[in-house]
């Protein structure tokens, strides 16, 4: 008897075919059949005029340390999404010597990746000092797959302690850390995650650990991942955000070369304003491939829902030097403010090349006024400040200044990306048809009460059936399923297939969408985040089990930590030339 038979559903394998109609029926954790299948079962679900594809996974994420207090991972599990993978960027809640190191990853963690520090002290046991003890505090107790990077910021503290924001390492203590990163891996961890971005610094505001790396220890450290089966990289990058280096892409291609893995990097944003970043970016994966190597980027399908306010650390800190206005007292940034040349001096510095990536925050007349806090401003909530401004006769941007001054810049405000144009949609969809792009990018778990990435995979299938129309949603499917599988070498995972892993998605192609994005109030010590239901998701198994139904989480626990070597396999790349 089966446990589950699903049928009559219309079956998107995974591997970019034409659906078909078909019956899959599920036994413990594995796809049994897939036909017209015959037979009894405990639970028969009929899935006429509903879609059947693998369960989705989402190739970056921060979930490391909300799985101790939401060990269901939503609202990702809520759109689908039955395998993640997190510790990247080179932040990792392991390996961890003592509370004083702990104190400063929770810090670290708080600074780069908008975590709470009352969730992090509060919601998370820290009761672990090696990678094995972290991992084995989630096996058993997980809703969805989790893959683990090893953070090279956490390995370097634990071997330097808090010289490791100050120095490059000596040869002995590279080698220390060549050995507790060849220990994380021999537990399982999935592979080897670092950050050399200009945006990543500590709760001191000093750059993170492995930005003070010398390269020499960075490629050491991707030795070793070659030397296990089943590993991968990830890194993030000045060049990540702006446009790649000779030097950044050399190093690309070095740490994939040095491993014998494929190297990923997040994200890839693509703005028909900025072709020439664009161009650099994709010219940088092809240089990698003619060296032999493997780089691939990801970028998102989607404009991702965020909000912004000049209270509390967010992108808007990123715009060239604003950063040191926005980190004043409040008294004192208010005051600059107001400031007539301040204004100026910030609205030019955004509006230069050096912005970069952040210049799609500089549409200030599309920004969406969402809560406010005076009498001043009552009424402005659901307006644009493009049409507040026309009325008071004034610049968008002085407008906006205007506004968050009266609540004591408490204003929550709502972006409108500038990069929301059919030209930049039309190089959306061109790259995602190169070899060496991949969906995903989300960072759910992280920047939690400033952006919603969690919700990609419904919104993506939506607007590929009802809005934007880019692709079929045969080769959407593939590419968050097959795709990402392939690349990190999940073993029987990413299709469905007889024998395979039973980790199934059935959602109604008419509503599959994902709801509005709200701010709740459910961190431990009260933090908000950002969060969406999804709609027209009738189940979610994952590993046989069902995980949602009819858009709602169960309270089952059928995850797994998916180990290197042991669930996944070497993925090769091409030989160098």
């Amino acid at each position: 008897m089966f446990d589950y038979l699903i049928k009559n559903g219309t079956v998107i394998d995974g591997t970019g075919s034409v659906g078909f109609v078909a019956d899959i029926a599920i036994k413990g954790d594995r796809i049994v059949s897939i036909g017209r299948v015959s037979g009894e079962a405990k639970e028969t679900f009929d899935a006429t005029g509903l879609i059947v594809a693998p369960g989705f996974i989402d190739p970056h994420t921060h979930y490391d340390a909300q799985l101790f207090w939401d060990p269901h991972a939503t609202p990702s599990n809520l759109h689908g999404v039955t395998s993640v993978v997190m510790g990247n960027c080179g932040f990792t809640l392991a390996p961890v010597n003592n509370e004083t190191d702990a104190d400063y990853l929770r810090r670290m963690m708080v600074r780069v990746e908008g975590m709470p520090l009352e969730a992090l002290e509060n919601g998370v046991s820290w009761n672990w000092s090696s990678f094995k003890e972290y991992l084995s505090q989630l096996e058993g107790k997980i809703g969805l797959n989790v893959a683990t990077m090893v953070g090279h910021c956490a390995l370097r503290i634990a071997v330097m302690g808090a010289e490791a924001t100050e120095r490059t390492a000596t040869d002995d203590e590279i080698n220390a850390m060549k050995d507790l990163l060849s220990e994380c891996l021999g537990a399982g961890g999935l592979g080897f995650s670092t950050t050399r971005s200009y945006t990543h610094n500590d709760g001191n505001g000093n750059p993170v650990p492995s930005r003070v790396a010398a390269e020499s220890e960075l490629l050491a450290l991707c030795e070793v991942v070659g030397a296990f089966e089943g590993t991968t990289l990830e890194w993030a990058s000045d060049g990540c955000l702006n446009g790649f280096s000779d030097e950044e892409v050399n190093l690309m291609a070095d740490m994939s070369l040095a491993s014998q893995r494929p190297l990923n990097w997040n994200v890839l944003t693509v703005d028909a304003a900025r072709p020439d970043d664009y161009q650099n970016q994709l010219k940088a994966l092809e240089e990698c491939t003619q060296r032999g190597a493997r780089v691939v980027a990801l970028t998102m399908p989607v404009l991702v829902g965020m909000n912004m306010s000049f209270l509390t650390y967010c992108g808007l800190n990123m715009m060239p030097d604003w950063g040191p206005i926005l980190s004043l007292p409040l008294d004192e940034r208010m005051t600059k403010l107001r400031d007539p040349d301040v204004r100026r001096f910030m609205e030019e510095r955004a509006a230069s090349p050096d912005a970069g990536v952040f210049s799609r925050l500089t549409g200030w007349g599309l920004y969406i006024i969402g809560d406010t806090y005076s009498e001043e401003n009552a009424g402005l909530k659901g307006r644009t400040v493009g049409d507040i401004a026309r009325e008071r006769g004034v610049r968008d941007f002085y407008c906006l200044l205007d506004i968050v001054l009266a609540d004591g810049l408490q204003t929550v405000l709502w972006p409108g990306p500038t990069d929301d144009d059919p030209a930049s949609w039309h190089m959306r969809a061109q790259a995602w048809q190169h070899p060496d792009v991949m969906i995903g990018g989300s960072d759910a778990g992280a920047h939690l009460d400033r952006m919603s990435g969690a919700p990609y995979t419904t919104s993506w299938l939506h607007d590929c059936l009802h809005g934007k129309a880019l692709t079929t949603l045969e080769d959407a499917i593939c590419h968050i399923t097959q795709v990402p599988a392939e690349l990190f070498g999940l073993l029987e995972r990413g299709v469905l297939r007889e024998g395979w892993y039973a980790d199934v998605v059935v959602f109604d192609p008419e509503t599959i969408n994902a709801g509005e994005v709200v701010l709740l109030n459910d961190l431990p010590g009260g933090a908000g985040r950002l969060y969406a239901d999804s709609l027209g998701m009738r189940r979610v198994f994952v590993n046989g089990t069902p995980t949602v139904i009819d858009n709602q989480p169960m309270e089952s626990l059928p995850g797994t930590v998916l180990k290197s070597g042991q669930d996944t396999y070497t993925v090769k790349i091409p030989a160098s030339s």
